[in-house]
Formats: C-alpha cells, structure tokens, sequence
C-alpha cells in the first residue's frame, strides 16, 4: 500500500451550497491547522477544507472547533509537513466525500476514498456521500432475529451471530482476531454472495497487504471493499477511516438494497486515534486518560450499524483488550451496543486451541431457542455446563490428578476435553501454513458432533482424532487413520 506522490492542488469551482469560500491558514500545529475565513462565510463543523498547495499529497482538514468570528481549527487528514501560514484554503461546503458502488469494490482506499493499491483513479462520475450522516430512522429500521451462519462451529453453537446486527472479538494482542476477520470474509462472500467492506483502522502495511493478497488468492477482492487507515497516517485519518467504510456500506444496503458485512479491525485503535485528536485540540482527558466525547464518537460509529427493509449492515468489529482489562472504558462502551460477543482467551492460544474462542464468557442474544430452536438451545446448554465443570475440576486435578475423581467426573472430563477439542476448527486463510484444508461446517453437522460427544460416542476415541477437524465424521475417519497406523 502506498499514499499518492503525485502533486495536488485543490480545483477551483464551487460547493453544493454555492461559491466556495476561500481562507487562509493562519497556523499549523502537527496535525492540527487554524485557518481564517471572512466572519460571513465560516465553515461549518466538520466541513472538509482543501488545501490550495504544490505538497506531495491531497490535503483535506476537517473543521473541529470554532475559535472566533471567521477563525476556525481543524484536523488534517494526511501529514502537513511542508503547509506554511498564508497557504489558500477553499471550503467545500460539505463533509469528506467519498465514492461509492461498484468502483470501490476490488480497490484499497484511504479515508478520502483515494486508491493506495497502484490502480487506476477511481471515475470521477462514481457515486459520492459524505461520511457524516445520521442513523436511519427507527421507523425504517428492522429488527431481525434471523442468525448469519458464519461456518465457524463454536461461534454458531455458542455465540451466533444476528444477521444485521453487531458483533464483537475481543482479545489481547496476538490471540488470532486478524485472523478470524479474514476467515469470515471469505465464508461470507462464498455463503452469501454478498459484499463485504472491510475497515483496517491502524493497521500495519503488513497486515494490510496480507489480507489482500489473501482475498486475491481465494477469490473474493471483487466483492470486497479495502478502506485503510494505517498506523503511519495522521490520527485523523485513522479516526475517520471508519466513518469511511460505514459510508461505502450504507450505500450498497440502501441504493443496491444488497446484504453488507462490514468489518473492522480495530474499534480500539478508533478511540485511540480519538483520544489523539482530542488531546490535540487541547480538551482535558476523562477516565484512565480516554477523551471527554468517547461515549459520543463510539455512538455515531454503532449507531448507524442496522438492518432496513430488504437489506442489513452487519458488523464484526476486532477490539483489542489492553492488558487483557475488560473494565478498560474503551472496551466496556462497546461492550454496550453489541448483540453478541466473541471472547478470545491467551490461555487457549497458548495451547494451540484455535479459534481460541472462550466458550464460557463469549455470549449472544440470539442464542434463544425462540431463535435458534430449543435443540439448538439445549446443546449449547449442555456444552457450557459441561466445560464449565471440567474447569472446575482442574484445579483438582493439577493438585490430586485424575485418580482422585469419581467416576462420573473422570467420564464428564474426557468429554469435556474432547469436545473442546472439537469446537477447534482449520481456516482457509491459515492453510498454507497449517497445511490443513480449511473446513466450514453447517449448523446441523455441529449440533450432531456436540450431541455425540456428550453422549458418549467418543469415549474411546483419541483426542487428537477431534483436534482441528470439521465435522464428527472427519474425526471418525481420523480416528481409523490413526488405529491403522499406530504400533
């Protein structure tokens, strides 16, 4: 990925309110710009203001504040290095602009919607919107219990998630939530034949070139949008970046009336990016150092996440957990808006179980047998229960060893094992290193292997036969693979 080289200057002409007003910059303070306008054509709050400039790059400012008659303060979208007092300024007359429709699709953007993937301009006649607009109606919104199957077993069994509603992973650094991302882009565009948008908020170069390397690979890029704020940008830009993406997603649900899975990684570099341009504008921080307006910022995110009439936005957003603290007022906010919650545990990780999805605190509303069906219900019930027994007993186990359990808790620990074992599952994003071929596996295939197990099919069998399998007759022909080649 790279920003465009090529010299920018703003084009004259006017903005959808009329003649557009010229400023000057009066001082630029790293990310932060004071530009003066005429008192009778100040711009409005978070209009976008283009630099009139011979820099390297496009420069857009949004307006933050309103300092005096004609003197407002703004934050830059790229780097100002280079921007002198005295520079012109043109006032738009609207927020960012970005393009829309079938021209983002395939394409890696940034906040302004400009390519960054080495590709073609996109057309000057695409569709645009501005990335501030508000929620739709109540009136229009539809409240859904329909369940998205994303083909991932213990977030289908445990935690399904609601079909144009919000869902979250939370974890620390390195617990596989990047990768859980990828995964579900794939399955969605190949289940669902829909369109995904896809929003990196400080991610690394890296791992952006990874994803789409990726989604070239097992050919889902043409119904994929890549918006990209990376960690090398400006805080504003890592902070609008995923007003961005939502603005590309609105557009496909409401003008195609299309099905959109928006996904972003990382909802906690977004308040982080806020928390830079608040400290820069000079507010005072509030609890554990997060902005005064961090409740607001995270709303006009969530807020605009809904299903209405024959289309959905559907969100699984990746939430980094500092310090593995889940009372951290970034991610306790979130946790408020959500309709399911997927917890990802380091102590899973660590012993290979992946997706390290921790079955006990991962939660969702729809998990209602007036949802789901009471079989359903009923199993997920029962795979809770059980699990949860079993980590009760390890302690007991670490200090007596199995030896001093009674015989029904010996039989509810080797199911519980097993059936852990089985709720992990090999991605197709992952197989060119595991050397496993990635396995998405229907509801009802989940349900019977659960069932199974709990009842005891698969006492005798190993419980490698069930680590990183899809369904229980994969793991029963495991099983005879390993008989016939053992000793």
């Amino acid at each position: 990925m790279m920003q465009t080289d090529a010299r920018h200057k703003a084009p004259p002409g006017e903005g959808p309110a009329g003649p557009a007003a010229a400023g000057r910059v009066l001082a630029v303070d790293g990310s932060v710009v004071d530009v003066a306008f005429a008192p009778e054509a100040m711009p409005a709050i978070a209009n976008a203001l283009e630099v009139d400039w011979d820099g390297p790059h496009r420069l857009v400012i949004e307006v933050q504040q309103h300092l005096g008659p004609g003197l407002v303060r703004g934050v830059a979208m790229q780097e100002t290095a280079g921007l002198r007092a005295g520079t012109p300024v043109r006032d738009t007359g609207a927020p960012i602009m970005v393009p829309l429709g079938p021209d983002v699709l395939g394409r890696l953007v940034d906040v302004l919607g400009q390519p960054i993937d080495h590709g073609p301009p996109i057309a000057t006649d695409a569709p645009r919107a501005p990335i501030h607009r508000k929620p739709p109606a109540l009136a229009t919104q539809r409240g859904g219990s329909e369940v998205f199957h994303t083909g991932i077993k213990i977030i289908d069994l445990l935690a399904p998630l609601p079909r144009g509603g919000r869902a979250a992973m939370f974890g620390g650094a390195g617990v596989g939530k990047t990768v859980l991302i990828m995964e579900l882009i794939r399955t969605t565009v190949e289940r669902y034949a829909g369109i995904s948008v896809f929003a990196g908020i400080g991610e690394r170069s890296r791992e952006g070139h990874e994803l789409w390397r990726e989604l070239a690979r097992s050919g889902v890029l043409s119904r994929t949008a890549l918006v990209f704020g990376q960690m090398n940008e400006p805080p504003g830009a890592r902070w609008r970046v995923g007003l961005t993406a939502l603005t590309m997603a609105e557009h496909f649900r409401d003008s195609e009336h299309r099905d959109v899975l928006l996904l972003i990684d990382n909802v906690f570099r977004f308040v982080q990016a806020g928390a830079e341009v608040s400290g820069l504008l000079g507010r005072l921080p509030s609890r554990v150092g997060y902005q005064p307006t961090l409740a607001t910022e995270i709303a006009a995110l969530e807020e605009r996440i809904a299903s209405v009439r024959d289309a959905a936005v559907t969100s699984i957003q990746a939430v980094y957990v500092p310090a593995d603290d889940f009372t951290d007022p970034a991610v306790a906010q979130t946790f408020t808006y959500l309709d399911a919650s997927i917890v990802l545990s380091r102590d899973m990780a660590s012993e290979g179980l992946y997706p390290a999805i921790d079955p006990l605190a991962s939660t969702s509303i729809m998990l209602d047998p007036r949802v789901v069906g009471q079989r359903h219900y009923e199993t997920a019930e029962a795979v809770r229960r059980l699990i949860e027994h079993y980590r009760e007993l390890q302690e007991i186990i670490a200090l007596l060893g199995m030896a001093e359990l009674s015989a029904a808790d010996r039989t509810a620990v080797r199911r519980a094992r097993r059936l852990i074992r089985f709720l992990t599952q090999p991605f197709a994003v992952t197989a060119q290193f595991s050397g496993l071929a990635g396995a998405s596996v229907p509801i009802e295939e989940t349900l019977s292997g659960c069932r199974a197990i709990l009842d005891g099919v698969a006492d005798d069998w190993s419980e490698s036969a069930l680590y990183m399998v899809g369904t229980l007759d994969d793991a029963r022909a495991k099983e005879r693979a390993e008989a016939r080649t053992a000793p």
